[in-house]
């Protein structure tokens, strides 16, 4: 068998070398994700891969348990699956206790079937510490009970979902929070105002764009999400 993760740069930890780092990280991060390697690609393999209820990981021959990323998916809020890190172990086979390497991994994007909703692939890229990656980081909002401007009667127009910045590997956020509590009609929040670790870059051209703002419900406009990155 191809030993192709051997091969990501010397990122992957080995077993017996590493044992104490993964436990420190397992003890911040509940769920360790099982995966086995496969041969060969391809459609009809894939397919059979997802008969046999695993989902195919795209780039690399390695195929997840579909009922272990279920249950992470319904125990993470969807968006913050692909902005957090997991401990990722490549066993000999499925219900193996060989474990062949073991190393950290950020999920990138999940690929569904668009009538279905059924998960068809995984993307995962390495994520160990160290490594500088660009991540979509949800942006959560907070505090529009107590917003002034809302109790006035004004609308809170989320312009921006998530931002981007390039990131230690471990100091990816899972989310970044907006206050809004304090917004008054008119009022914004602007990219330049999220305080994030020293070490993350925000890759947007303008860091003055607004995350969001306060509207008159009157106006019934919103101001489009700006596309500058």
């Amino acid at each position: 068998m191809a030993q192709w993760w051997r091969s990501a740069a010397g990122h992957l930890r080995t077993v017996a070398a590493n044992r104490s780092s993964t436990s420190v990280f397992r003890r911040r991060h509940y769920h360790t994700i099982q995966a086995i390697p496969r041969e060969s690609s391809g459609s009809r393999v894939s397919t059979r891969d997802r008969m046999q209820g695993r989902i195919p990981a795209v780039k690399h021959l390695l195929t997840v348990e579909k009922k272990q990323i279920k249950a992470v998916l319904s125990s993470l809020d969807a968006p913050f699956f692909c902005s957090t890190r997991f401990p990722l172990q490549i066993r000999a086979g499925s219900g193996s206790s060989h474990l062949l390497e073991s190393g950290t991994v950020l999920p990138i994007k999940i690929h569904r079937d668009e009538e279905s909703g059924q998960i068809l692939n995984l993307v995962f890229v390495w994520a160990e510490d160290g490594m500088k990656l660009k991540v979509d980081v949800p942006v959560v909002f907070e505090g529009e009970d107590a917003c002034p401007g809302l109790q006035k009667g004004g609308f809170l127009n989320k312009i921006r979902p998530s931002l981007k910045y390039l990131c230690p590997s471990e100091h990816i956020p899972s989310k970044i929070v907006v206050d809004v509590s304090n917004l008054d009609i008119e009022d914004r929040i602007f990219m330049r105002d999220m305080e994030v670790h020293p070490s993350l870059k925000l890759l947007s051209k303008n860091e003055n764009m607004p995350i969001c703002k306060i509207v008159p419900t009157s106006l019934g406009n919103k101001e489009p999400v700006g596309n500058d990155q």
